[in-house]
């Protein structure tokens, strides 16, 4: 099966020490890995690398074969936009837009806007009484669902997450990760995401940096 993610010796550095060296990974569709580190380890700036939104310094990335270096950032993004969703350790659901109106955001820019499908979406992440709401009145792990939903509204080949259950208590973290492990594999997408804590991506494949 083709890979939908691969990097290749990826490096990167600040000033004169090494953050990383040597980090390879590759992921197909319907799988899953965990990036597991402490903070200040690198999971977010090997997450950005791969998501294209830091310069590569050392190695390769590939979006379903094709090397992403050099690509003009016009082109990078409109790439990223149909190629993963993202999910970060904040939401940044726009305020003054409802649950449903922040899902749909991505096929406004897509031209892609399908109101049936953010609907299932947020019923299946348990927040279809939820979607006329705007963000102030949802509780911090159902703003974090809006955010996962939003990511997979354009049924993307790759879900990538950075720390995205680091503001949630332990219950709602797991919550979240759980339902984005469900949603991922539903949609066919691979799923990446890191954490700093291992017990909750138990029986997951692991990279540790």
């Amino acid at each position: 099966m083709n890979p939908v993610l691969e990097a290749i010796d990826l490096g990167f550095s600040y000033g004169n020490g090494d953050l990383f060296r040597g980090v390879s990974l590759r992921l197909c569709p319907g799988e899953a890995l965990a990036i597991l580190g402490p903070s200040g380890s690198g999971k977010t700036t090997l997450l950005h690398l791969l998501a294209g939104l830091l310069s590569l310094q050392e190695g390769e990335v590939y979006w379903e074969g094709i090397p992403i270096r050099g690509l003009p950032e016009g082109v990078l993004a409109r790439r990223r936009l149909r190629f993963m969703g993202l999910v970060f350790q904040h939401h940044f659901l726009f305020p003054e837009l409802t649950a449903l109106e922040n899902v749909l955001a991505p096929g406004y820019l897509a031209g892609r806007v399908d109101r049936a499908w953010g609907l299932w979406l947020l019923e299946r992440l348990g927040l279809a009484a939820r979607a006329g709401y705007l963000p102030q009145r949802l509780s911090g792990g159902e703003r974090q669902r809006v955010a996962v939903a939003r990511a997979l509204y354009l049924k993307p080949r790759l879900l990538l997450a950075d720390e995205p259950t680091a503001s949630l208590d332990r219950h709602q973290a797991r919550e979240v990760l759980g339902l984005m492990r469900e949603l991922s594999w539903e949609v066919g997408a691979a799923l990446l995401l890191s954490t700093h804590d291992a017990s909750l991506v138990e029986g997951l494949p692991a990279l540790w940096l």
